[in-house]
């Protein structure tokens, strides 16, 4: 069965089905990150921790990046018109650009937290339950993670599948934090959590580079192809005598590939469409099943050696 994909050329009821199950997920992610943010600023309040505070803040990021995600998935299913014939489908990379500038932003600010704990450290009350509560936290973005990368994938959804990515990254910091607390409980200096806090400050940060990389890549219409990759299966076609200006540009989910091939002048109009036709399909099964294809058509004209 093939799967359901948000940039598939399907039927406008069928694509906006599949964006309303990914903004219900997103509503439903939304719901888990905000109680796992919420669990960890209180009791990192409570034990005055300042990596798991820092750590609870960051899930609050989780969870705002999700409404960015709706907003996001709110607009890219708006319907193809006179003024947006590609559709609006970059709404989503747009979204993760704010997610981007959000994480930056408490990036930076975690790691000027963390420094002024360093320099003027405060003892912690760590207690049982607060070791249970972030493993709890712990388990709970495990699932998250899980599930929203299984949805992103099953749905061709890129806001899905990067929030997964930054979910993933919560769950590592987390841990990071659980080793910190359980390290001072077992007799380490106090000065190991505000050490964490500025560590978690640069996985912050470092998350924040990776969207703007992917996002910006995407909005600058960079290769998503090899051309070498193109050419492989385009030549595969004995018809096909030469081809240049060879452009792909998108992401996974949204791809587009054009080229101009060369055939020999006699070669019919309905044998050149056929021909595209045949190209465009080996595309989709040698590299990407949802990608749209645009091929020009040349004569050929063999050059002659001058001595």
């Amino acid at each position: 069965m093939k799967k359901e994909n948000i940039s598939d050329n399907c039927m406008s009821d069928s694509c906006q089905s599949i964006y309303k199950k990914v903004k219900l997920i997103l509503w439903i992610i939304l719901l888990a990150n905000v109680a796992v943010a919420i669990t960890k600023i209180i009791v990192g309040y409570l034990i005055n921790s300042a990596s798991l505070s820092a750590d609870g803040i960051h899930s609050m990021s989780d969870g705002m990046s999700n409404i960015i995600g709706i907003i996001g998935i709110t607009i890219a299913s708006k319907p193809v018109d006179k003024r947006h014939p590609y559709g609006h489908k970059k709404s989503e990379v747009i979204a993760s650009l704010f997610i981007g500038a959000m994480l930056l932003i408490l990036g930076i600010n975690t790691f000027s937290k963390g420094i002024d704990r360093f320099i003027n450290p405060q003892e912690l009350t760590i207690t049982t339950i607060s070791l249970i509560s972030l493993i709890i936290t712990i388990v709970i973005n495990f699932c998250v993670t899980i599930y929203e990368r299984e949805k992103g994938e099953e749905y061709g959804s890129y806001i899905l599948i990067s929030d997964s990515i930054h979910t993933r990254s919560d769950i590592l910091i987390s841990i990071g934090v659980l080793i910190s607390l359980l390290g001072i409980k077992f007799g380490l200096p106090i000065i190991i959590d505000p050490i964490i806090s500025i560590i978690i400050s640069f996985f912050i940060l470092y998350a924040s580079y990776e969207i703007f990389k992917e996002s910006i890549g995407i909005l600058l219409d960079s290769a998503v192809v090899e051309e070498e990759k193109i050419r492989e299966v385009v030549n595969s076609f004995v018809e096909v005598k030469d081809m240049h200006k060879i452009r792909s540009r998108g992401s996974n989910n949204d791809m587009y590939i054009d080229m101009h091939i060369m055939l020999e002048p006699d070669t019919t109009i309905e044998e050149s469409h056929a021909l595209s036709h045949d190209i465009e399909k080996e595309i989709k099964n040698k590299i990407n099943e949802d990608c749209q294809v645009i091929i020009h058509i040349e004569p050929y004209h063999k050059k002659e050696n001058i001595l």
